[in-house]
């Protein structure tokens, strides 16, 4: 007798983070349930209605807040952000641009900067050493 294979399980708060969602403004059943990885796939590859409203309009986790805004999740919190925000919200951000968002989205740059300096300065190494 072969066993039966059980289908793999999240619970919703780890589906919602795949998902890219903030879990408290997903429908209850979502958030009282447990998703199985086919369900979770298909969810990605063709979004009810419910989720494509969350991920145009949100409450966004703070994940893609962060990624909208051009700041890290710390950088976010020294802002004073510290919960969900709506698209709305963001583009008002955006549009006034505090001091801190100012900062945050420079320090993010140079973050930036230097990652990709030292990636360049590690690629030149490796081919250095295979030449030689």
């Amino acid at each position: 007798m072969t066993a039966r294979k059980t289908p793999q399980t999240m619970k919703p708060a780890t589906a919602a983070k795949k998902l890219s969602v903030h879990l408290e403004a997903t429908p209850a059943e979502f958030q009282e349930g447990v998703v199985s990885r086919d369900e979770l796939n298909a969810l990605q590859e063709a979004p009810p209605e419910w989720l494509q409203e969350l991920r145009r309009d949100g409450p966004h986790p703070r994940p893609v807040v962060a990624a909208r805004l051009g700041v890290s999740i710390g950088g976010l919190a020294r802002g004073g952000i510290t919960d969900p925000l709506t698209t709305e919200q963001i583009n008002a951000l955006k549009a006034d641009m505090p001091g801190w968002l100012r900062r945050e989205r420079a320090l993010q740059g140079e973050v930036r900067k230097e990652a990709a300096r030292i990636k360049e300065k590690k690629a030149h190494g490796r081919g250095a050493r295979a030449n030689g």
